[in-house]
């Protein structure tokens, strides 16, 4: 598989985990010119943006580590704008997670960074 195939597979078990956990999944790969948003989901008032991180292992570090300030940056552009284009109101509570996959454990960080 490449890298994108990799990242649907896990981001559809990511999809499934948060589901088994209360979430309700609206969006997957969000994608405008300036980025990309790997879920969008309802967890009780809260609108999240979910980025997801997979390691087959830690040679390259945990997978969380992976969501970088520069990431952060882009992801909070393109929430902006899906906000924006869903004509959200601009008090709807927001968040921010993290999904990081390695081998059979999930580890989701909620509030992993502000917007």
């Amino acid at each position: 598989m490449n890298k994108r195939e990799t990242g649907t597979v896990y981001e559809a078990e990511a999809a499934d985990y948060l589901i088994k956990n209360g979430v309700s999944i609206l969006d997957q790969n969000y994608r405008i010119r300036s980025g990309e948003i790997d879920l969008i989901g309802r967890d009780g008032e809260y609108l999240v943006f979910f980025e997801v991180k997979y390691r087959r292992n830690n040679q390259m570090g945990e997978p969380l580590l992976a969501v970088t300030s520069r990431k952060q940056e882009q992801i909070r552009k393109v929430a902006k704008y899906y906000l924006y284009s869903h004509h959200y109101r601009t008090d709807v509570p927001v968040r921010f997670d993290c999904i990081g996959i390695m081998k059979d454990q999930i580890d989701w960080v909620k509030n992993c960074f502000t917007g």
